[in-house]
């Protein structure tokens, strides 16, 4: 694998809403929580925290997404108290330096700040970790594909609900686009971004 140059790390919903005994809670992500704090605390300069937010109502969601939450009314922010869209406390000591940056859908791109911050930084590689590996990482990871940036996943640092969906994103990474996405371990990254 090349070095890693001009890159940040990107976690993705590292919320209190994914933890433990949150609405959609993520068993998985107590696993990979160390890991991704350790990866912070290290590149806390260059570390973007995405934080997924609800909207108030399902009536202010677009389209399908109306149907969606009024599945998961719960999650609306009426309904929802209001730090269960917070990161998780062993991340957010890390904001600042960390920039968090707030996104209504599953990709971390769609209608955010996101890409003009890493524009503004001139970046073209994002050390991507977070949850759900099949579901927001998925969607911002093939986002940042589309934008043309250089995607590193930590293996280790993902997580989801769905062991099977997991598993097949991950052999997805690795099969289908070996060109675009680096998949590695977290203890090999300090040895490649220096």
């Amino acid at each position: 694998m090349k070095p890693v140059e001009n890159a940040v790390h990107l976690c993705v919903d590292m919320q209190r809403i994914f933890a433990k005994g949150g609405i959609w809670q993520t068993p998985w992500m107590e696993r990979v929580l160390p890991t991704i704090a350790a990866i912070a605390a290290r590149y806390r300069e260059r570390t973007v925290f995405t934080r997924f937010i609800t909207p108030v109502t399902p009536d202010q969601a677009p389209g399908r997404w109306r149907q969606y939450y009024e599945r998961w009314r719960l999650a609306t922010r009426s309904s929802l108290d209001g730090v269960q869209l917070d990161l998780v406390p062993e991340l957010a000591r890390y904001a600042p330096p960390a920039v968090v940056v707030d996104k209504p859908a599953y990709s971390g791109f769609f209608r955010s700040p996101l890409l003009e911050h890493l524009r503004g930084r001139h970046v073209d590689t994002v050390v991507v970790s977070g949850a759900e590996t099949d579901v927001c990482v998925l969607a911002t990871v093939l986002d940042a594909v589309n934008i043309g940036l250089r995607v590193v996943l930590v293996e280790d640092a993902v997580c989801s609900s769905s062991d099977a969906g997991h598993d097949a994103l991950m052999t997805m990474y690795r099969l289908r686009f070996q060109e675009q996405i680096d998949v590695i371990k977290s203890e090999a990254l300090p040895e490649h971004w220096r």
